[in-house]
C-alpha cells in the first residue's frame, strides 16, 4: 500500500522477509572441517553438484589448493571492494566466480562437489555459503552453464522443460533421491530434514532477510 515506484516495491519484496528451511553441513574431502548452508529447498539436496562461498568466508582461505590460490586471491581481494548492492545486481549470466579447488562431501550422498568462490553469495545472510541446485535455481542454472558445472534434476517438471536449457523451480515427484523418490516435494521437505537431525548432518532453521 505505499506510494513507492513498483520497482522499489519489488525489491523490497525480493529482499525482506521471513524464510523457513535448514542448515545443513557440508565436509571439506580429505580436510577436518566442514561449512554450513542454509536452503529453503532441503528437498533438492541430492541435486546440489557445487558449493559456492561468500569471499568473506572464513574457509576460502583454508581451503583453497595452491593451485588455484593466486586467482582466488586475486578474486577475493576485487570481489569484497564492492558493495553488497552492487554485487547483487546484474543478470544471472553476468555472475562471476572462481573454482577454489576443494572439494565438499554431498552430505545426502557422499558425492563430492566442487567449491567456489563467488561475489553473489554474501556473508550477511544465512551462513555466507549455499550449495547449488542448477536443475531447479535461475541463479544456479546460469551459473552452471556459464562454467560448465552438472544439471541434476531432483524431481519431475512439466512436459516440454529440458532442465539441461532452463531452470523449473516449482514442485512435482521426487526423482534421483534415494529413499525419498516418489514423495511429492512438499512430502519430502520435512522427511528429510527429521533425516538430516538423526543424522547429525542438519536441523531445521528460519531465517529473516
Amino acid at each position: 500500500r505505499l506510494d513507492w515506484p513498483e520497482g522499489v516495491l519489488e525489491m523490497q519484496r525480493q529482499w525482506i522477509g521471513r524464510s523457513e528451511g535448514a542448515e545443513v553441513s557440508f565436509s571439506i574431502d580429505g580436510a577436518d572441517e566442514d561449512f554450513v548452508v542454509y536452503t529453503t529447498r532441503p528437498d533438492t539436496l541430492f541435486g546440489a553438484t557445487y558449493c559456492v562461498l561468500a569471499p568473506e568466508h572464513p574457509l576460502v582461505a583454508s581451503i583453497t589448493t595452491d593451485a588455484q590460490r593466486a586467482e582466488v586471491e586475486a578474486y577475493v581481494e576485487k570481489a569484497i571492494s564492492r558493495s553488497e548492492l552492487d554485487r547483487q545486481m546484474g543478470d544471472a549470466k553476468d555472475k562471476t566466480g572462481v573454482d577454489t579447488g576443494a572439494r565438499a562431501i554431498n552430505p545426502v550422498n557422499g558425492e563430492a562437489v566442487p567449491i567456489w568462490v563467488a561475489d553473489y553469495v554474501l556473508s550477511s545472510y544465512g551462513t555466507g555459503a549455499i550449495m547449488a541446485v542448477p536443475a531447479h535455481d535461475e541463479r544456479d542454472h546460469a551459473f552452471s552453464r556459464k562454467f560448465g558445472l552438472p544439471i541434476v534434476p531432483t524431481f519431475s517438471v512439466p512436459a516440454g522443460v529440458d532442465v539441461q536449457e532452463e531452470a523449473f523451480a516449482g514442485s512435482g515427484t521426487v526423482i534421483n533421491s534415494g529413499q525419498f523418490d516418489g514423495m511429492t516435494t512438499e512430502e519430502m521437505k520435512p522427511a528429510i530434514i527429521d533425516w538430516l537431525e538423526a543424522e547429525g548432518k542438519g536441523e531445521r532453521k528460519v531465517n529473516f532477510k
